[in-house]
């Protein structure tokens, strides 16, 4: 049988600190599906298209992952891939209560799925996406933070929004 897992979140954009958190995750299952989630909460700067091909290109050097998009409950995707597990990355405290009413609802609705928590690296536990727009929007530094080719679509983005 095989170790499938779904790593979901928004990824408005990707930033090297998902990348670590995929990749080790598909150090450990057969394989990973990163699903971009639609999260109502938030108004996102990318596209999903958009998102797509950043998360695909990002990680086009890990053989066993794969970029999808889902709108829905996260654990019918889970479901519907045969995957037998949740990946999530904690960065703080914070996180983990979030995380915790997350996981609590998910295994209400399947208790046939897990939810694995990976510690972010100490070098990447103040970085999110939010802050890494926030930094492209005022022409920051962001090369340390995320793959050349968001980097390259975050200053894009910004450029069209001036007009």
């Amino acid at each position: 049988m095989s170790k499938i897992a779904i790593c979901p979140g928004s990824f408005d954009p990707i930033t090297f600190g998902h990348l670590d958190i995929i990749q080790r995750g598909a150090n450990v299952f057969d394989e990973v599906y990163v699903v971009i989630v639609n999260n109502s909460a938030k108004n996102s700067l990318f596209t999903v298209e958009e998102r797509l091909e950043l998360i695909t290109e990002a990680t086009a050097h890990m053989p066993n992952v794969k970029v999808d998009f889902y709108q829905g409950l996260t654990v019918d995707y889970a479901e519907s891939v045969s995957a037998n597990a949740i990946i999530r990355g904690l960065r703080a405290t914070s996180d983990f209560e979030y995380e915790m009413q997350g996981t609590s609802m998910n295994r209400f609705l399947n208790n046939k799925i897990e939810s694995f928590f990976i510690m972010t690296k100490n070098q990447y536990s103040f970085l999110s996406s939010s802050i890494v727009k926030e930094v492209a929007k005022y022409g920051g530094d962001i090369s340390e933070l995320v793959p050349s080719v968001v980097q390259k679509a975050l200053a894009k983005k910004y450029d069209e929004l001036k007009g």
